[in-house]
């Protein structure tokens, strides 16, 4: 058995199309088959269920695959401890984040690249957070930042980063601009844009507006934090925003934020990497940085604001 007919495998899993597995492998269609061809032979199983086009993995294939990520995890941990008895840490670390959250991965990034200059890092912002959980488990990603809710169970290590508040953003010209507080039954009689439902950010929402006894109904969705400023800035909507994300953009010239009161809430947001030992050589080095730093204090400065 060869670690290359793992990797056809597990990019069949992913890609569930032989010519998409073939192209991410840099192989061609039939020597992808074949190689999964002599995987079957060899372990004397069937692993792909094969008609007149790709019609899944089998039940046994379902759980080789299961099998050949956690050996080609192991590998690829090796491997990087290898490097760093040699030479120091280096290579690609993966992240990802939660569309609220993707603004202060930055703050971890900043010092891990400062500390480990070979390693290259992949963000990928915007995810939801049931898929980087199932990533974390699947070997796709080395580490995770989400809300540490209960469905991140005890198969993670968690690192609190910071608790995520809530403000309105609308424009100065809006009434309620000129408040010192806002309630969430205010603010879910304006007409908001509002994370998509499949979000966890909105699910938090969504939650906090009920415990006020209201319930919002967006005029316009997004998977983006990042669209709800540019919207905003319409003049057409408002949005309840991560306190957090001030950090990145501050307050833009014709907005203003208003705190949400009324429930007053504080979600908490952490690193996230999967229990396993030994473990991703990166997770743990990015854990190591995450637990020195102290990212709720650097998210409460807010760009050109000159009380903080």
């Amino acid at each position: 058995m060869l670690f290359r007919q793992l990797e056809y495998l597990v990019a069949l899993s992913r890609e569930r199309h032989f010519a998409r597995a073939a192209q991410a492998c840099y192989v061609s269609q039939p020597a992808l088959s074949e190689a999964l061809r002599k995987l079957e032979e060899e372990l004397d199983v069937p692993l792909v269920r094969r008609g007149r086009k790709y019609e899944g993995l089998t039940p046994e294939g379902e759980r080789i695959v299961v099998w050949a990520q956690r050996i080609l995890a192991d590998r690829d941990a090796l491997k990087d401890e290898v490097d760093v008895l040699r030479s120091g840490l280096s290579g690609r670390m993966r992240i990802g984040t939660v569309p609220t959250a993707s603004g202060a991965v930055a703050q971890l990034t900043g010092p891990f690249c400062a500390a480990h200059p070979l390693v290259t890092v992949e963000v990928s912002a915007d995810m939801q957070s049931v898929d980087i959980l199932r990533q974390l488990q699947n070997f796709e990603l080395d580490a995770g930042v989400t809300y540490l809710r209960e469905d991140v169970s005890e198969g993670f290590h968690t690192v609190p980063l910071y608790r995520e508040r809530y403000v309105l953003l609308l424009t100065a010209a809006d009434g309620l601009a000129r408040r010192t507080t806002a309630t969430w039954a205010e603010a879910a009689r304006l007409p908001l844009c509002m994370l998509t439902p499949a979000m966890q950010g909105r699910r938090v929402l969504d939650e906090l507006f009920a415990r006020a006894g209201t319930q919002p109904s967006p005029r316009l969705e997004t998977d983006s934090v990042a669209a709800l400023f540019a919207h905003v800035r319409t003049g057409r909507w408002a949005a309840v925003v991560p306190h957090a994300w001030l950090h990145v953009f501050g307050v833009p010239h014709g907005m203003r934020t208003v705190p949400l009161v009324e429930p007053t809430a504080a979600v908490p947001v952490g690193l996230v990497i999967a229990a396993r030992e030994p473990g991703s050589v990166m997770a743990r080095a990015l854990t190591d940085i995450a637990r020195s730093t102290d990212v709720a204090s650097a998210l409460e400065r807010v760009p050109g604001d000159p009380g903080r």
